[in-house]
């Protein structure tokens, strides 16, 4: 099946709402690399989210909380890194290497989106 432009805008904007999701996630760990006991963690890939395979289970802490039901996949985390002595796995290199690809992405989905808004105008003749 063929995309139509509103599918292309709809999957930029799927795009862009899961690199906020990773850039909250990437902002947290960076400001808890001093935290002891901290797990670094991110997001699942893109692809996984687009493929529906990821689907997330709340975590019971307590035998009397209620089991609850899985969330959207944007929101899937996973723990990453080694320990250090404190218990922290923040490697600030890795965290912000992993901050300037995000960026890049939002910089590449803007560019994109600008771009098919242009070839809509074009075709418009505005």
């Amino acid at each position: 099946m063929a995309q139509t432009g509103s599918d292309l805008f709809n999957l930029a904007d799927r795009r862009m709402a899961f690199l906020q999701q990773r850039q909250i996630v990437l902002a947290q760990n960076v400001a808890n690399a001093n935290t002891p006991g901290w797990q670094a963690r991110d997001v699942k890939p893109f692809d996984a989210v687009l493929a529906g395979k990821i689907g997330v289970v709340p975590m019971r802490t307590n035998g009397r909380h209620l089991a609850g039901h899985a969330a959207s996949a944007a929101g899937t985390l996973v723990s990453q890194g080694e320990r250090s002595p404190d218990g922290n796995s923040v490697r600030l290199d890795d965290q912000l290497s992993k901050v300037a690809d995000t960026e890049t992405s939002q910089s590449t989905v803007t560019n994109l989106y600008t771009k098919f808004l242009g070839f809509y105008r074009t075709a418009l003749g505005r």
